[in-house]
């Protein structure tokens, strides 16, 4: 596998650890870049039961992925996912869903996802409204008891930073507007924020 960035791995020992304990079979991703994170979700979960992934991106890139060639990039995600899941124990029902956010999460919904995902992990746009709705349409898509997992909960923040163009302001909304139905689990890295489902 080839990736050129290593922003996921300093998460991956962690995943490694929380997702064994949730059984995960059916994994949604918003965000996937080259696929790192995914490919590491099959590698934890794919040698102990077939699983299922499911990938959103629109491989256009944000504002953080200016001069990037964002084509080569999603010809590293395939390749990537395709060799990982060769190295899977168990079959891996690979899903890509080249959209926006909005538009890959409502297709999903239309199609009766509704509490199917087992994981959910959010790290697509940065922008606080994109963000929140990736939380609205996420939660509908998790089953009780799965997970949500917020990536760059800090990212953009500075002394002269717009919270707007952060995730913060989104994640802290979704949080309290939730708090009935979901747990979060603190004590990780400030860079990941975990949710788990609780309620309907």
């Amino acid at each position: 596998m080839e990736f050129t960035a290593n922003w996921f791995d300093g998460y991956a020992s962690i995943w490694s650890h929380i997702l064994p304990s949730y059984s995960p079979k059916r994994y949604l991703e918003i965000g996937s870049f080259e696929g790192r994170s995914a490919c590491h979700f099959i590698s934890v979960t794919a040698n102990l039961s077939p699983v299922e992934v499911c990938c959103i991106d629109t491989w256009e890139g944000g504002v953080e992925h200016q001069g990037l060639a964002m084509s080569a990039v999603e010809k590293r995600f395939d390749a990537n996912l395709e060799e990982a899941s060769s190295l899977a124990r168990y079959p891996v029902a690979l899903r890509k869903i080249k959209a926006l956010s909005n538009r890959g999460l409502v297709m999903l919904l239309s199609e009766g996802k509704y509490n199917y995902f087992d994981v959910v992990y959010i790290d697509g746009s940065h922008q606080a409204p994109d963000v929140l709705s990736d939380a609205i349409l996420a939660f509908m898509l998790v089953k009780v008891g799965g997970l949500v997992i917020f990536d760059d909960y800090l990212w953009g923040l500075g002394a002269n930073s717009e919270p707007l163009m952060s995730p913060k302001l989104a994640i802290d909304s979704f949080i309290n507007n939730y708090q009935r139905k979901i747990q979060p689990h603190y004590g990780m890295p400030l860079g990941q924020l975990y949710c788990q489902k609780i309620a309907e």
